[in-house]
């Protein structure tokens, strides 16, 4: 069997528009490990948060990080999400002194 230049382009051309069809697809993309699928309906307490990640792909979402390691996904236009991320944005809140307030010396008593 004899093969033309002609046959050799046509081939050439499939196999070129099939590689970059499946490339392209979304179906096709790799998804991140750590991405969300689904989203939590659960508002967070603020203060269990220790940082929080965009995401587009595959869902639009913001992805919580709680100071344990655990990974929340939640829409990312309710209010309460914009002032847990307002709030993370701000940094650590310093924490106050723990220091006892100093007590003043008992004077001794003075014998007659």
């Amino acid at each position: 069997m004899k093969l033309h230049a002609a046959d050799i382009l046509v081939i050439f051309w499939l196999n070129l528009f099939t590689v970059s069809t499946v490339r392209g697809s979304v179906a096709s993309q790799i998804v991140p490990r750590s991405s969300c699928i689904d989203l939590s309906a659960k508002q967070l307490d603020i203060r269990s948060l220790a940082k929080y990640e965009m995401q587009n792909i595959p869902v639009k979402a913001v992805m919580f990080i709680t100071r344990r390691g655990i990974k929340i996904c939640v829409q990312p236009d309710l209010k309460w999400v914009q002032d847990a991320i307002k709030f993370l944005d701000k940094g650590p809140v310093p924490r106050r002194p723990t220091t006892k307030p100093k007590s003043k010396p008992k004077s001794k008593p003075k014998g007659n």
